[in-house]
C-alpha cells in the first residue's frame, strides 16, 4: 500500500485528491495538512512514501516545507512531489534543488496523478522528464556561468556521461540504447553517480548536471 500526504491550503483540492487516490486499491491518503509546519510534522510521524507538496501555504511554504524533510536523513524514504499551477514556475525549480522529486500542475488529470503517485514510490523520481528539463533550462539559463564543480573529480568520464544523459532527460532504457548496454548497467550507473554527488534522487541529479554545466541550456533542442 502506498502512504500518501496531502499538503495544501484549499480544503476543496485535498478533498479532490483524497477521493481519487482512496478509490485506488494501493494508494491510502494517511494524513491531510493546510500548511508547510503540519506537512514536516505528518513526514515526521507518518513517514509516508509520498507527500504531494502545494508551494504556496500560508506561514511555512511548501518550498521550505520540502527543504527541511529532504534535509532529514530519517525522511530519505520520503518522496515529494510539488503541485503547482504553472509548469513554468521558478520556485518549482527552487524545489526540485532543496529535494522535490518532481512536480505536477494541480489541473493534471486524474490518471496522470495516478500513475504519477504510483512511479514516484516506485523511485521514477523525475516526473514529466521534458517539461522538468524545460523549467530547469529556463531558470539554470538566467544563472551566471557555473564554474567547474571539484564534485564531478568524483565521477569516472562513464559515470560523467551518463549524468549528462540524465540531465538531458533520457530514461535508464534510453540511456542504455544511447551507450549500447543493458538497462541494468545504465541504472548502476545513474546510481552510482547519484552516491558519488550525495543526490537524493534523479531530479537532485538533473539539477547538478545543469549548475555544474555539465549540461548546458542550449543544448536542448
Amino acid at each position: 500500500m502506498i502512504k500518501v500526504v496531502l499538503a495544501d491550503d484549499q480544503v476543496l483540492v485535498r478533498a479532490g485528491f483524497r477521493a481519487l487516490l482512496d478509490a485506488q486499491d494501493d494508494i491510502e491518503v494517511v494524513g491531510e495538512a493546510g500548511d508547510g509546519e503540519e506537512a514536516v510534522a505528518l513526514a515526521a510521524r507518518l513517514r509516508p512514501d509520498v507527500i504531494l507538496m502545494d508551494i504556496r501555504m500560508p506561514g511555512l511554504d511548501g518550498l521550505s516545507a520540502t527543504r527541511r524533510i529532504a534535509s532529514d536523513p530519517r525522511l530519505g524514504d520520503v518522496r515529494i512531489v510539488i503541485l503547482t499551477t504553472f509548469e513554468l514556475d521558478e520556485y518549482v525549480f527552487e524545489a526540485l534543488r532543496g529535494g522535490a522529486g518532481g512536480f505536477l500542475v494541480k489541473d493534471t488529470e486524474p490518471v496522470e496523478l495516478i500513475h504519477a503517485v504510483r512511479a514516484v514510490a516506485a523511485g521514477d523520481a523525475l516526473l514529466s522528464p521534458s517539461v522538468t528539463r524545460r523549467l530547469i533550462a529556463e531558470f539554470a539559463a538566467r544563472a551566471k556561468e557555473p564554474a567547474p564543480s571539484p564534485r564531478l573529480n568524483a565521477l569516472t568520464d562513464r559515470e560523467r556521461e551518463v549524468m549528462s544523459l540524465v540531465g538531458e532527460g533520457l530514461s535508464n532504457e534510453e540511456i542504455a540504447g544511447r551507450l549500447v548496454v543493458s538497462p541494468a548497467t545504465a541504472k548502476t550507473h545513474v546510481s552510482r553517480t547519484m552516491v558519488k554527488l550525495g543526490a537524493r534522487d534523479r531530479a537532485q541529479l538533473v539539477v547538478f548536471a545543469y549548475e555544474s554545466g555539465l549540461v548546458k541550456p542550449g543544448w536542448l533542442p
